[in-house]
């Protein structure tokens, strides 16, 4: 295994080792300042981070507004308070060693207000902000108002060079890295284009190969990539380090982290990792965010396929092959499907899937009464945790709303991963992970029944293995 040569990230000379971003409330201060500490980068997601009372006691994000727009301002606060928290926790742990990087979803609701509000209330205490889903153009804007580095998240050279021509190339000083994330093998939201195949995962040296091309054209050789998605044992890698082809790199660490003793994960989300086998992450296109995302493929993702299997198309009057009338709702007033599917349709409803739930793309999907007044009342419930949500219809606007109807077949992202990240039912909510999870049950380091320390995870990495 090639020895591992720091890189200069953030203003500071680092071991060439970042810890992945996870929210929500997953990559805490405690894990990114001991990252941190260990002399690599720590990253704590400010996406609906916790806070804490004078006695140390985790705030429970209780929202009392009655419209959308003023629990979207609760959303906000909720936020700012909870990176400030973090990044105060980050900033104590480490010590002044390492770098301490904030992430942030461009396509989350408020990052816009939250991203500013965490940096102005932790000024010196964060050097960098890693952010990702979407494209995140005005993120150079506010880092550098703060004088902290930007680190943007994408999963091609196309993306880049977009943001480059449009924002970055003004602001090129504080650009800290581009962490190149493989849409296929990451966990949480991934960034797919129609161009490409779900299925058929790339190669990624040719994809970051054409990135750093990209960078050299525009100067930024000397700038690092960080290779994310996909990395557990760095000597599978070890042909890219050093690789001219591909300039200063680093490798970022998002899954295997989350078996750490700094790691808040339940015990039971610990026994589930380490019972995962190869394929039970499953990339999947249900997120209210519209972009696919890669997640442990438990029952919660289960009741959602098998949801939209529940699904016929319809019309609101006869047409061509849609002549048979499905009365729907209590009134019974009908929809037009072909024959064929009211037959499947009253089959679903004889077997007590007795609701049927109209979506924007002129289906009706088919589910029991008690997940209708569930999903109903989450729609209602809305806090705007997204930019634009299709769940709930929400937008980030002046009109509140996406225009469209609300899309029963996914979720409230908000609920579920606030759920999990605190004790919930991990079969019962949305767990976000990696395609290489399954490696927890295979690497000697976790599957013996020991809890390593981020330290000694650090000191694992550099050996490549």
């Amino acid at each position: 295994m090639k020895q591992l040569k720091p890189v200069m990230i953030s203003g500071r000379e680092v071991l060439p080792i970042i810890e992945g971003g996870k929210g929500v409330a997953i990559s805490t201060g405690q894990s990114s300042g001991a990252f941190a500490a260990a002399g690599a980068v720590g990253t704590f997601s400010a996406v609906n981070a916790d806070s804490y009372d004078v006695n140390g006691r985790r705030n429970d994000q209780v929202y009392v507004g009655t419209t959308r727009r003023q629990r979207f301002e609760e959303l906000v606060a909720f936020a700012i308070q909870g990176g400030i928290a973090q990044a105060r926790i980050a900033a104590d742990v480490a010590g002044g060693e390492g770098r301490i990087h904030l992430n942030v979803l461009w396509e989350a609701g408020g990052t816009e207000h939250v991203l500013p509000g965490v940096l102005e209330g932790a000024r010196g205490l964060v050097h960098g902000v890693t952010c990702g889903a979407g494209m995140p153009y005005r993120v150079a804007d506010i880092a550098a108002k703060y004088g902290v580095y930007y680190h943007p998240i994408v999963s091609s050279a196309r993306a880049f060079r977009a943001l480059w021509k449009r924002s970055y190339s003004k602001i090129p000083e504080w650009l800290g890295s581009v962490v190149y994330e493989d849409p296929w093998r990451a966990g949480g939201h991934n960034g797919l284009t129609n161009a490409e195949n779900p299925r058929e995962p790339q190669d990624p040296f040719p994809r970051v190969r054409e990135l750093r091309v990209l960078m050299n054209e525009v100067g930024l050789s000397n700038v690092p990539i960080i290779m994310a998605g996909g990395v557990w044992y760095l000597r599978d890698w070890e042909d890219w380090i050093d690789n001219p082809d591909l300039g200063p790199i680093a490798f970022q660490f998002g899954t295997r982290p989350l078996l750490t003793k700094e790691s808040p994960v339940s015990e039971t989300w610990r026994e589930r990792l380490l019972g995962l086998k190869k394929g039970d992450v499953s990339l999947h296109r249900f997120s209210p965010t519209g972009f696919y995302s890669s997640a442990i493929r438990n029952g919660f993702l289960r009741k959602l396929e098998e949801r939209s299997e529940r699904q016929v198309s319809y019309q609101r009057n006869p047409e061509g092959t849609q002549t048979a009338a499905l009365p729907l709702g209590p009134r019974g007033r009908p929809v037009y499907v072909t024959p064929e599917d009211k037959v499947r349709a009253e089959a679903w409803i004889a077997q007590g899937f007795t609701e049927g739930m109209k979506t924007p793309d002129s289906t009706v999907v088919f589910v029991n009464e008690s997940d209708s007044q569930r999903i109903l009342a989450n729609q209602a419930g809305c806090m705007g945790c997204l930019s634009a949500c299709l769940f709930s219809n929400w937008a980030a606007n002046e009109e509140g709303t996406t225009g469209r109807r609300a899309d029963p077949r996914s979720f409230c992202i908000q609920k579920t991963l606030q759920a999990v990240s605190h004790g919930g039912d991990v079969d019962k909510e949305l767990m976000f992970a990696g395609h290489n999870a399954y490696m927890f049950a295979e690497d000697p380091f976790f599957n013996q029944g020991v809890t390593p320390t981020v330290a000694e995870l650090v000191e694992r990495i550099k050996t490549g293995n």
